[in-house]
């Protein structure tokens, strides 16, 4: 019995022996001919993987711009498509055509895009409050480009940063160069200068700022502030109300300050038609530093700009590659701008980008 019970484990032991080396050696040449196969499938779909996980986490960015109405704003635009095209950003563009209606329905447009960033140009400073707060319930940054915003309860906790230009302090600087520039501009012998101010669009931040800052500056002077008028950014609109100052004002006008370029050139135009020598019998200053100005005062038509740089592309890829890298950012950033007067302009002008 003993010996049946050895030849009968020994014969279950050779038969499991056997049946493992059968199942090793069919499984063998399948597997050696599988990864053959499956190994350059294998390699491609991680290569693949990466490019969807890639094109997945690109930044999308919602910019709600004012317009067109101006040849600064034509430079500010193409400065941030083209800096978002050089970062890679996916960017989604709205013109607002000046008008805060339409600023407001593009907002709401990106945010039910759920898009990454938001960057807003305002083209006025209130009546926000709403929209904004939907921008935050979304937790979508916002980037205030170029003006600012004012919210009812004074809070600016509604907006991440602003990248954009210390309007006040152009104004500032450009209504200096012209208190210390008196005799220059021909004023020096007399008692009051009479100035009239084109304003930029009603309730805009720049207008605003440019406004308050030159009456700051000029308080207790001699540069007295006859009459004040919206041109709204605009070259036709500039036009069209130093006409109607040359018709009622005319031989009255001793400088007229504009709070941009395109206004100015517009006034020019209506100066010139008018049987007068802008820049001679009618001092102009103003504000942007577009390449027109330069021009103008190149031609002896403009005295003074004081720049506004709407090259702002870069900085706000810098302030939204900062954010998506977890970094604080500064509630404010302002570019680096100045003066420049007519005895200056051919020599800069080369050097211009806008």
């Amino acid at each position: 019995m003993k010996m049946f019970s050895k030849l009968t484990s020994l014969a279950v032991a050779l038969t499991m022996t056997l049946s493992l080396a059968a199942c090793g050696g069919a499984a063998k040449p399948a597997e050696t001919a599988k990864p053959a196969e499956e190994k350059k499938a294998e390699a491609a779909a991680p290569a693949e993987q990466k490019k969807e996980d890639k094109a997945g986490k690109k930044i999308v960015v919602g910019f709600a711009q004012i317009g067109a109405e101006s040849e600064w704003r034509t430079a500010n635009t193409k400065s941030i498509k083209e800096a978002c095209e050089k970062a890679g950003f996916e960017l989604k563009f709205s013109d607002a055509q000046q008008k805060q209606e339409n600023q407001i329905k593009a907002i709401r447009s990106f945010i039910a895009q759920k898009v990454d960033y938001i960057a807003l140009a305002p083209v006025v400073e209130t009546g926000w409050d709403t929209v904004l707060k939907e921008v935050a319930d979304a937790k979508i940054p916002l980037i205030l480009v170029d003006r600012s915003v004012k919210t009812s309860d004074g809070k600016d906790d509604l907006w991440v940063t602003r990248v954009g230009e210390n309007f006040y302090q152009e104004g500032v600087d450009l209504a200096t160069w012209v208190k210390t520039n008196e005799e220059k501009l021909g004023f020096k012998d007399k008692a009051a200068v009479n100035v009239y101010q084109l304003e930029g669009t009603v309730g805009s931040g720049a207008a605003v700022d440019r406004g308050k800052a030159w009456a700051d500056t000029m308080k207790d002077s001699k540069f007295k502030t006859v009459k004040s008028q919206t041109g709204d950014f605009t070259r036709a609109k500039g036009q069209e109300v130093m006409e109607s100052w040359l018709k009622s004002d005319k031989g009255k006008i001793d400088l007229v300050y504009a709070h941009n370029d395109d206004m100015a050139l517009g006034a020019i135009s209506a100066i010139e038609a008018a049987g007068l020598k802008p820049g001679v019998d009618i001092k102009i200053v103003s504000v942007d530093g577009v390449k027109g100005a330069f021009e103008a005062m190149i031609a002896g038509k403009l005295n003074c700009v004081a720049e506004c740089s709407p090259l702002t592309g870069p900085k706000l890829v810098e302030t939204i590659n900062d954010l998506a890298a977890g970094k604080q950012v500064p509630k404010l950033t302002y570019a680096k701008e100045g003066v420049f007067p007519a005895d200056k302009a051919a020599e800069v002008l080369p050097s211009r980008q806008y």
